[in-house]
């Protein structure tokens, strides 16, 4: 009888415990890992674009290597960001927007639109600081190279990064400072490789004006490298033309393709996020790869970021310059199907474990879902986690090497249309292994 009774009350406590298992996936599909109410380095540094120096007087108006900006503290809507005496560190002006994960290491960018941003790519060691709340960033792969001085061929701003399956850093600098009311052109837009082993920059290619005058429109970057290392290819959304551009690393050039599905759409144009209500017009915004078909070629997916739909091309038609020549491209350019009402996204990436693309939702401050093996519909859209308080505008998504999904979430609405509260948390990252995050929705 005891017997018994021991194994009922363990059968009822096995089974509230998977019960409170699932409730959790449920309500949180993803975990958060760091958090900061603002951001903070281990190297602040002095960039002499940004210190006093660089405030216009008759003395240093024309210093060699100095930017000004005329005007350059135009707008400050908040006694937090008045211009401070060591003015190559103004905390509340740093926003993060990328995260990416390798190996121990996750990438964290910090695009120059505001003064005061030390360093625009950074990285956290998990090793050492990956039990704290809300650790400092360290500038990656130095501090030095993140300190520009006019068309020096350092980084100015990096806004999303990701490593190929070569174990490269890929991204690409716009080489533009986004002040408001004072955006300059300060270098060529330039793509990056590094050796993540070597921390070594293995190429840097400046992206001809032929292509493109200036790096606005550069939002994120995608590599292909199934055909080997040396033949990888890159695809680079341009938000503000609305063109994509492909590079090839053993050719070492670029080409642009246009098309009707790389615009915005008007009627998803209109936005209510964290309070703020506003208009936007990015258009193509993110791609990803599906698996090889039987021909050998992969499905390159796409999406405007002011638009419910998504839409698809073969990677055999971009990697090949003259197809970029053409007018019309016939079907090459498909529409895969809309996500449904405000499902805006900026990022995407698929996951071959699972078969399931992810996708930021930043109307819904969410993360969604489709598996590639279902009619891209609405109904067949998950969501994988949703906060209107916690996760407000996922800016960038990402999937490692080891399965896990990155989410980097960032306030920005508020940040650009009214005044963050630096008294609470603003900037979250999050992860989740891409088959538990799928569980209890209609991607599984």
């Amino acid at each position: 009888m005891i017997s018994n009774v021991k194994m009922r009350l363990y059968l009822l406590l096995l089974l509230g415990i998977q019960s409170l298992w699932w409730s959790h996936v449920k309500a949180d599909g993803l975990v958060e890992v760091f958090k900061w109410k603002q951001m903070d380095y281990y190297n602040r540094g002095s960039n002499p674009q940004m210190t006093p120096s660089s405030i216009p007087t008759m003395e240093n108006l024309n210093r060699p290597g100095v930017i000004y900006f005329p005007g350059q503290y135009h707008g400050i809507r908040s006694k937090r960001q008045a211009p401070v005496a060591n003015a190559s560190f103004i905390p509340y002006n740093n926003v993060p927007m990328g995260v990416t994960h390798y190996k121990g290491r996750l990438f964290i960018t910090m695009p120059r639109r505001r003064v005061g941003i030390p360093s625009t790519l950074n990285y956290i060691d998990l090793t050492k600081n990956g039990r704290e709340k809300s650790p400092k960033l360290t500038a990656y792969p130095d501090f030095e190279t993140n300190q520009f001085a006019g068309n020096t061929g350092r980084l100015v701003s990096v806004y999303r990064t990701d490593v190929d399956t070569c174990g490269r850093l890929w991204f690409i600098d716009t080489g533009m400072l986004e002040y408001p009311n004072n955006r300059m052109q300060v270098q060529r837009p330039s793509i990056w490789v590094m050796d993540l082993k070597t921390d070594q920059v293995v190429r840097r290619f400046e992206v001809p004006e032929s292509i493109v005058a200036e790096g606005r429109g550069f939002a994120s970057i995608t590599t292909d490298t199934d055909k080997g290392c040396d033949k990888t290819f890159a695809y680079l959304p341009d938000l503000v033309n609305r063109q994509l551009y492909v590079y090839s690393y053993e050719q070492n050039s670029m080409w642009t393709f246009q098309h009707n599905y790389f615009n915005f759409d008007p009627i998803a144009g209109d936005f209510n996020i964290g309070g703020q209500s506003f208009s936007w017009d990015d258009g193509i915004f993110s791609t990803t790869l599906t698996p090889k078909s039987s021909d050998g070629s992969r499905n390159v997916l796409f999406h405007a970021m002011a638009s419910f739909n998504a839409f698809a091309v073969s990677n055999a038609v971009l990697q090949n310059p003259a197809n970029a020549q053409r007018s019309d491209h016939g079907r090459d350019f498909r529409l895969l199907g809309s996500r449904g009402q405000d499902r805006q996204s900026t990022m995407h990436e698929y996951d071959p474990r699972t078969g399931v693309v992810f996708y930021a939702e930043i109307q819904r401050n969410a993360v969604g879902c489709w598996n590639g093996r279902k009619p891209f519909t609405p109904a067949n859209q998950g969501t994988v986690a949703q906060d209107a308080q916690r996760m407000i505008y996922p800016s960038d998504l990402s999937i490692d090497d080891e399965g896990t999904m990155w989410v980097m979430t960032n306030s920005m609405p508020i940040f650009i249309y009214s005044t963050l509260d630096t008294n609470i948390y603003n900037f979250r990252v999050w992860k989740q292994n891409t088959a538990t995050a799928v569980l209890n929705t209609v991607c599984a």
